[in-house]
């Protein structure tokens, strides 16, 4: 009668200690101990099962250490002593040599071996498997029926709780999923920059799946921003806008990720597609303005020009002013071209003087050797469009006046950009100070903020030095 009295007051004890707690990690870790010391034994295992696995999952231990792992120690229902607990919703007790069992699962890292008796039973809710425990003795222990009942007691009190844990744990979730979605739709609304929006996303599914590393990859296979580290496991989401894909949300993480969490992914995802989409639309309408600003200073540079033109004093040729325009027009043009070839602000310089040496070359003159070194310079667009008409101006002169060999050279100088055109001819025709040189000293001094020097003797020399 004592010993009855005592197994219902252990029971009564364990049961109170693992109901004041909803939090499920809490609650495995108090049956754990709470049980091990109602037996009086040396350790405790306690497993849940994973539904969707069909495993029984290692989540808690009193007595023994489990080492450092990559994955918790995991087994099916039949698989093992307490494997087969499960399996046949019944105890198992061996008092002895345990480990010698023909059913024995051994894993490295959970030190089982070192005890000799083991009593295992299932958890059930309702009729339906919600894990299985073990207690351990590192000497022979035979366990008693009373002792059995009192562990199978327990068990069937646990089992609610544990249900009423995982209810509490669900529901946390949810809380953090939505307080995940809330964080990413505020970022979304509220940044006007595309890349702001992408780093919130990114660190928010983090937090959000407790992700090792997470990414954004577009349509066009660049990664927009990457966070963290590869993990074990990866679930790669779509983004889709308008029944398109635009791109992936991809998370790593060193454990396997559950259904509900591939859903906050899933809705992550559509929240990074409006995000893409809403910063790319605020982007286009950003271009389109810069697009239209610019073609307007341009439209205004060769009305400019043509002004100068028709002011420009004495006999005009009319065909030479045509086509002098229309070169002024095609170097605007090309500037255009290798900005939108680049999808940058920025020109590589020597690039768009070889454009436009070989557009001059082809279209003024025949027969002339042209040689160039020319230094990769990166320059603003504004700027290049400034210096693209100024080397049209000096390049069409070098051809149409000099001699048979015309050298053009581009490269650095003390910070500052090194222009030169020279010709082996007898100098510039004409008044130095014609409409064509007007124009290229007006752009070196108001639009590059640099300087003109023109040398005479063996042909001419144009020098043009500006800051970039």
């Amino acid at each position: 009668m004592d010993a009855r009295e005592r197994h219902l007051r252990l029971l009564t004890e364990t049961i109170a200690a693992v109901n004041s707690t909803l939090d499920l990690e809490e609650v495995l870790g108090l049956v754990a101990s709470k049980v091990a010391a109602a037996l009086e034994a040396d350790a405790c295992f306690v497993y849940l099962y994973d539904e969707r696995a069909d495993e029984l999952v290692l989540r808690a231990t009193h007595g023994t250490s489990v080492e450092e792992m990559t994955r918790r120690p995991r087994m099916r229902p039949g698989e093992g002593i307490t494997g087969s607990a499960a399996l046949e919703r019944a105890p198992i007790m061996i008092p002895a040599e345990a480990h010698l069992d023909q059913r024995f699962k051994a894993f490295p890292n959970l030190p089982e071996a070192a005890y000799e008796s083991i009593l295992a039973v299932p958890i059930l809710a309702r009729e339906r498997l919600a894990g299985a425990l073990n207690v351990r003795t590192q000497k022979p222990r035979v366990f008693d029926e009373d002792e059995i009942e009192l562990l199978v007691a327990i068990a069937a009190q646990v089992a609610q709780t544990i249900e009423h844990a995982k209810l509490y744990a669900h529901a946390q979730a949810r809380v953090g999923e939505l307080e995940a979605l809330a964080r990413i739709s505020e970022a979304v609304s509220e940044s006007l920059y595309l890349e702001e929006s992408i780093e919130a996303i990114v660190k928010a599914t983090m937090d959000a799946v407790g992700a090792t590393g997470a990414a954004l990859v577009l349509e066009d296979g660049s990664i927009a921003w990457p966070e963290g580290r590869a993990g074990a496991y990866a679930v790669r989401t779509a983004l889709r806008w308008k029944r398109r894909q635009i791109g992936e949300l991809v998370a790593d993480r060193d454990t396997p990720f559950t259904d509900e969490e591939r859903a906050l992914l899933s809705s992550i995802a559509h929240h990074a597609a409006v995000a893409l989409e809403h910063g790319r639309a605020v982007m286009r309408g950003v271009l389109a303005q810069e697009i239209h600003h610019r073609v307007k200073n341009n439209l205004q540079t060769v009305a400019s020009l043509l002004r100068l033109q028709a002011r420009a004093g004495g006999e005009i040729d009319a065909q030479k002013a045509l086509d002098d325009s229309v070169n002024r027009i095609l170097a605007i043009a090309a500037v255009h071209e290798v900005l939108t070839e680049r999808h940058d602000d920025d020109v590589d310089l020597g690039e768009l003087l070889a454009r436009l040496r070989a557009m001059l070359v082809q279209g003024l003159v025949s027969g002339k050797t042209v040689e160039a070194e020319l230094e990769h310079v990166e320059l603003a667009g504004n700027q290049a469009t400034a210096v693209a008409l100024v080397f049209s101006e000096l390049f069409q002169n070098a051809l149409e006046h000099g001699g048979s060999t015309v050298t053009v050279g581009l490269s650095r100088r003390n910070g500052d950009v090194l222009l030169t055109i020279a010709d082996d001819g007898e100098g510039i025709a004409g008044d130095a100070a014609g409409t064509g040189l007007s124009i290229v000293r007006a752009l070196v001094r108001d639009e590059l903020g640099g300087t003109l020097e023109l040398r005479s003797g063996g042909g001419t020399r144009a020098e043009v030095v500006f800051p970039t």
